[in-house]
């Protein structure tokens, strides 16, 4: 991705924060301090001595060459280097909130179609502001997890114990995968079962070599198990093997680009677990060209995945007897 030398050149002054002490919003960084800023964002980028703001731009164009994890957003190390520039703390002649700096960054980056914004975590992102794709460093789902997110997860597993196929579907599934980066995300029907064909829904999502990649996904509320009678509240995965021969052999039409095309890989998803056997039982029936198309994703990744990428907690459309854990 390549930004204008103008925008790039403001974004350098910027970081160094060359602008009059009694106006400027950003502080203003030493060849050290601006070694330090690029070490914050991950990168080995060290100030060579030369003029400051020069150097800067430089180092931000070749961060902005680097691989973008979707083709309307920049790249990852770039997204950081939005973040570090905007860190609250680093506030000047304003509240930690920065609204001075944040329009002046938002006077530069609209030129190039982006808009920087806070969000309820209090930090900074960027979005596209043709797309609303946001560009922000990779959420871990694996990362320990603060006090405040473990509680946000309880409240999550309780919401997936009372939740319909719908909810889980509508309200946690769609959300997720759209602010994961796929698109056209679209619902096959679920409430009056027409024309799904084994998915509950279909979606893409674009390489950063713009190719497409189309997925399907069959989602059930509960646990999902091999056991040959299921109990209550948990699905059999021989009911799915169908459902994914289907998804996976069927055409699904793109609108965006006027053609039938497969699904790539089907997403299988439980609102609780999928078992170990469950899991083997459905790779050992499928052929392995079929196998390598099938994604497994279960409670824990549901949750895991809310939590990292800071999506508010869905409640409950209808009341459920007795109280609800919340």
């Amino acid at each position: 991705m390549q930004f204008k030398r103008r925008t790039v050149n403001q974004l350098a002054d910027m970081v160094c924060g060359n602008f009059p002490a009694e106006t400027t919003f950003f502080p203003y960084r030493s060849s050290k301090y601006i070694t330090e800023f690029f070490q914050d964002v991950e990168t080995d980028y060290e100030h060579d001595g030369s003029t400051r703001a020069a150097w800067v731009a430089d180092v931000l164009a070749e961060i902005l060459s680097e691989p973008q994890p979707g083709s309307g957003v920049p790249p990852e190390s770039f997204a950081r280097v939005i973040d570090r520039l905007m860190d609250p703390q680093d506030a000047v002649n304003e509240d930690s909130s920065r609204p001075g700096a944040l329009s002046q960054l938002n006077a530069s980056l609209a030129r190039e179609g982006f808009q920087a914004f806070f969000a309820p975590d209090g930090r900074c992102y960027l979005k596209n502001v043709v797309t609303n794709e946001v560009a922000a460093p990779r959420p871990n789902p694996h990362r320990p997890f603060s006090a405040v997110e473990m509680e946000r997860r309880e409240r999550l597993v309780s919401y997936l114990e009372f939740a319909s196929e719908d909810e889980l579907i509508e309200d946690l599934l769609l959300p997720l995968f759209r602010q994961l980066g796929f698109q056209r995300i679209t619902a096959a029907g679920h409430r009056d079962k027409a024309l799904e064909y084994g998915k509950d829904v279909w979606m893409k999502y674009v390489l950063p070599t713009t190719h497409v990649l189309y997925f399907g996904i069959q989602a059930k509320k509960g646990k999902l198990d091999s056991s040959g009678v299921s109990k209550a509240g948990s699905a059999n995965v021989a009911e799915i093997l169908n459902q994914v021969a289907m998804m996976l052999g069927h055409e699904i039409f793109d609108p965006e680009i006027g053609k039938r095309v497969l699904v790539d890989h089907a997403f299988i998803v439980a609102g609780g677990d999928i078992t170990k056997a469950a899991r083997n039982w459905l790779g050992n029936k499928l052929d392995a060209s079929k196998r390598s198309q099938i994604l497994f994703m279960d409670r824990e990744d549901i949750v895991n995945l809310f939590v990292v990428n800071n999506l508010p907690v869905p409640t409950l459309r209808a009341q459920v007897a007795g109280p609800v854990p919340f």
